[in-house]
């Protein structure tokens, strides 16, 4: 596994001078995963404080990868172009990778992976594919607090930095039934899983998997009464209106199939 070579703060730095770049070239990119997490826990002193007690690749180890972004594939051709007009190598043919192009920066401080409309790992979490009509225009330089839930939710073989970067998200933010750039929004959240029963058994699992581990560390010292507290309630709150929230014909269909037949999909590593 490769880090990124550079501190937190100038990683940070770069990735959004990229996206504002972009957005002053009427291009849309937003940043998922990980970094856009600690972009948007920045003034969240006890959120924060989670990455530093428990690291999300073990002691020692850089927190980043490499810089994830996610953008409309109408405008693939002109991001093509501001990327090679940036210099930016491409370690993907750009002209025959439709669902995802990847780059590497010049100086090889990091890789750029960018994605189009929607992520397809484990379960689809979609944005839209035009400006103006989808979910990256709802925030910025990130994709929304509520899409990073979906987005680390919705893995299947869930892992411990998820899970670390999902207890983070907690800390930091509360539950809404109503979108704001500044709370989780439960009830959309709620209407993408009562849709999809795969993803709903998926989601409430690794709800169950983050409360384990929060007692976990909570018990081990590294948690505090407060985060504890905190990240249980609007986990338990969450699953509350999931719960709640009324299913579709189709789900209740799939369900009563249960995991007897596969309810989500293999995901494989892309090349570089």
């Amino acid at each position: 596994m490769s880090y990124v070579s550079l501190s937190p703060e100038e990683f940070v730095k770069q990735s959004v001078n990229i996206v504002e770049r972009a957005q002053n070239n009427g291009i849309i990119l937003r940043i998922l995963g990980a970094l856009a997490i600690y972009i948007r826990t920045e003034g969240y002193q006890e959120a924060r404080r989670i990455y530093e007690v428990i690291p999300r690749f073990g002691e020692g180890k850089p927190l980043f990868t490499d810089l994830d972004l996610m953008a409309y594939s109408s405008q693939r051709s002109d991001i093509i172009k501001f990327f090679q007009d940036l210099g930016f190598k491409p370690l993907l043919n750009p002209l025959y990778s439709y669902k995802r192009l990847i780059y590497d920066t010049p100086e090889r401080y990091f890789h750029i992976d960018i994605f189009f409309d929607k992520l397809e790992f484990s379960h689809d979490v979609n944005f839209g594919s035009k400006p103006g009509k989808g979910r990256l225009d709802l925030d910025f330089p990130t994709i929304t607090v509520t899409d990073l839930v979906l987005e680390k939710l919705q893995i299947h073989q869930i892992n411990m930095k998820d899970i670390v970067d999902l207890m983070v998200l907690f800390r930091a933010y509360d539950i809404s039934m109503q979108f704001n750039k500044n709370v989780i929004d439960a009830s959309y959240i709620a209407s993408i899983l009562s849709d999809d029963w795969g993803f709903w058994f998926d989601v409430t699992n690794n709800l169950n998997k983050v409360k384990q581990f929060t007692d976990k560390f909570y018990s081990d010292g590294k948690l505090y009464d407060k985060d504890r507290t905190v990240i249980m309630d609007r986990i338990d709150k969450l699953l509350k209106i999931i719960e709640e929230t009324p299913k579709t014909k189709k789900w209740i269909k799939r369900s009563k199939e249960g995991t007897s037949k596969p309810w989500y999909r293999e995901v494989e590593e892309v090349e570089r």
